[in-house]
């Protein structure tokens, strides 16, 4: 049951193409983007945009994966200005769309709905830029690493407890795919992985939703580095993260989110030195300041990623937390004049 005994579908051929030729460009970040537009606990559940099918008595304000069904012109719109900002490839507004996530907000019945619709609107924005310029875009499905995980206890006092198991996560990462295939994803991104364990459940669960629909997507697979200690919060350094989902023989694999590009370098040498496949990076726009905010500007950010594509060690770059169009368009001029890292054989 592995994908690359299965048919590559044509966005997928089309992907493989371009990533030969070019650095492709991945997109900024959504919650930015939403914070922007100052939503009400009331434009949330539907204000001014559409009404939603799955009632909750909790609060919603904050559940951004909702605004997939509630504003649903507010996420295309977002999506479409990555894409004129020179992105290759969109990811759906669904990083906490799980039953495990949605769950503190009541709406585990609206998983599949939500991965279904967040691909939709992101391929329709793809349509449009497309459209006008030609460039043939695609459209990632995007799986958070969930709230809970699976190889650490969240309670001190007990550290044989575990708040989710294996079986847990492969269940509501398989419904996430589902949705995500039923709406047209060309590709699922599993990303900012803390605990590789949650993610291995992921991949598991790619791999059955692939042999149950008989579409078979490229998988790209991002960690996260937490601190300066230069291991994921599970504690894997990035060869062993590596190591760990290298049997899902993915499309890329990379890192995201936490760090700075700057702080990041390291790392992504280190995953370069010794995965043979194509290497991704989309980190944040800096570190937070005492308010939570980014700092680092357009310049910034496309500079230092740009030393990435200098010392060719990407084949694709985009932005994590605090990351705009502006950033998305930086970074793409900056990397233009490189070559994509070569893939070793």
């Amino acid at each position: 049951m592995t994908q690359h005994a299965k048919t590559i579908t044509p966005a997928a051929a089309s992907l493989e193409a371009l990533a030969r030729q070019r650095i492709l460009i991945l997109d900024g970040a959504m919650g930015t983007q939403i914070q922007t537009l100052g939503l009400t606990e009331e434009d949330y559940r539907g204000a001014g945009g559409c009404a939603c099918a799955h009632h909750s008595d909790h609060p919603q304000k904050g559940n951004n994966d909702l605004l997939i069904l509630t504003q649903p012109q507010a996420v295309e719109e977002i999506h479409f200005r990555y894409a004129m900002a020179g992105a290759d490839i969109v990811e759906t507004n669904t990083f906490s769309a799980t039953s495990i996530a949605q769950a503190d907000y009541g709406l585990e019945k609206a998983v599949f709905d939500l991965n279904a619709q967040g691909a939709r609107i992101a391929r329709r924005a793809m349509d449009r830029a497309t459209a006008i310029d030609g460039r043939p875009r695609f459209v990632a499905g995007a799986i958070g690493p969930t709230n809970r995980t699976a190889s650490l206890s969240p309670d001190v006092n007990n550290p044989g407890y575990r708040a989710v198991t294996f079986d847990d996560l492969a269940v509501a990462y398989g419904q996430q795919v589902t949705g995500l295939i039923a709406g047209g994803a060309d590709l699922i991104l599993i990303e900012t992985i803390f605990d590789t364990l949650n993610a291995k459940a992921a991949i598991f669960a790619c791999l059955q939703a692939f042999a149950a629909t008989r579409v078979t997507l490229p998988l790209m697979i991002s960690g996260t580095i937490t601190d300066a200690s230069g291991r994921t919060l599970s504690g894997q350094t990035p060869t062993a993260f590596w190591h760990s989902v290298a049997h899902a023989r993915p499309f890329t694999v990379g890192l995201n989110c936490a760090l700075g590009a700057s702080a990041m370098r390291p790392h992504l040498a280190e995953l370069a030195g010794v995965a043979p496949t194509r290497i991704c990076a989309y980190p944040n726009a800096g570190l937070p300041n005492a308010f939570g905010q980014y700092d680092e500007t357009p310049d910034q950010t496309a500079a230092q990623v740009a030393d990435f594509a200098r010392e060719g060690l990407v084949n694709i770059v985009g932005g994590c937390c605090g990351t705009t169009p502006d950033h998305i368009r930086a970074l793409a001029e900056a990397v233009a004049p490189f070559r994509p890292r070569e893939v070793p054989q």
